[in-house]
């Protein structure tokens, strides 16, 4: 009797133990899975971080090669050519623009903007209503224009902002008035500045989408305008003269250009460093930074029909 109470104890041990064993392994087995997600956090932290401070030397390089202001083949133009730069194992892809190439948000004229509008894809009245709407922002009184907004109708839409009714300080801005998507955000701030302070745009340096902002002019009149820039660079030639779209340039600035590096790491870690750099020509300090911001990656190219 005795024997098998002892036995049953033996047992009843046994199983303790094993479930004692059990538990230990799960948390064991949990601790290195925590563990090695902490380590993994950290690496890819790491790694991010490192990208970010090699992105970053791509925007002094870019400083740097602005401020020689050599001549010849090697010159880094602000044409918005990218240009690969090897540095620590990665591969930063460096772009650098006049910021005079861009639409400038405060100073431009209302038809450029409108123009602006309309050739990113809106109807003209939701486009005039959004040109009123951006107006009535940057000007100084609290007067409504006929399709614009003012306090009331930012109270009225359940905004808790209300128009600056100053100049727009930064682009973002541009999303805070009033009938501004962030699909339409997206789709302008390439194309648009706060730093150029003028009215019309310099063809030296713009893009096709800039120069298809300029009102009455087709595509068909940029494409050959841009082919004969081209062919005017390639033979170190300086830019032909717009002249279907005169009326809507200006000079380039030659002092304030944008900067945007994307640093690429062996491990396909990448961050993208978006400045905007006004050349003061002073040796101790040549550099002023206007912006500085964490630009996003392009999106890739819808799918085609049949891909997998």
């Amino acid at each position: 009797m005795m024997r098998a109470s002892r036995n049953r104890q033996q047992g009843v041990a046994l199983v303790l133990v094993i479930w004692l064993a059990t538990l230990l392994m799960v948390v064991a087995s949990s601790f290195m899975l925590s563990a090695r997600s902490d380590a993994l956090v950290i690496a890819n932290s790491m790694a991010m971080a490192r990208a970010e401070a090699i992105a970053e030397a791509g925007v002094q390089r870019a400083a740097h090669e602005l401020y020689r202001h050599d001549v010849g083949p090697d010159v880094w133009k602000r044409d918005g050519t990218p240009r690969e730069w090897r540095f620590d194992g990665a591969t930063v892809k460096i772009e650098i623009r006049d910021e005079s190439a861009r639409i400038d948000l405060n100073t431009a004229s209302d038809a450029l903007l409108k123009g602006l509008l309309l050739s990113v894809g809106l109807p003209e009245e939701e486009a005039v209503a959004l040109l009123d709407a951006i107006l009535d922002w940057r000007d100084p009184d609290t007067l409504k224009r006929v399709h614009g907004a003012e306090e009331s109708d930012y109270a009225s839409a359940g905004l808790s902002w209300r128009p600056a009714n100053a100049p727009f300080q930064a682009l973002e801005e541009l999303q805070l008035v009033l009938g501004m998507r962030p699909e339409l955000y997206r789709r302008m701030a390439p194309l648009l500045t706060v730093h150029s302070r003028q009215a019309g745009v310099s063809v030296q340096a713009a893009s096709r989408e800039v120069l298809l902002a300029i009102p009455n002019i087709t595509a068909a009149q940029v494409d050959a305008f841009i082919a004969r820039r081209d062919q005017a660079y390639a033979n170190g030639q300086v830019a032909p003269p717009f002249i279907e779209g005169a009326a809507f340039v200006s000079p380039p600035s030659n002092t304030v250009a944008s900067v945007r590096a994307e640093a690429r790491l062996e491990d396909g870690t990448t961050f993208v460093r978006d400045s905007v750099l006004l050349l003061r020509g002073i040796p101790r300090r040549p550099v002023n930074y206007l912006a500085w911001r964490t630009g996003t990656m392009p999106e890739p190219p819808p799918a085609k029909e049949g891909d997998s």
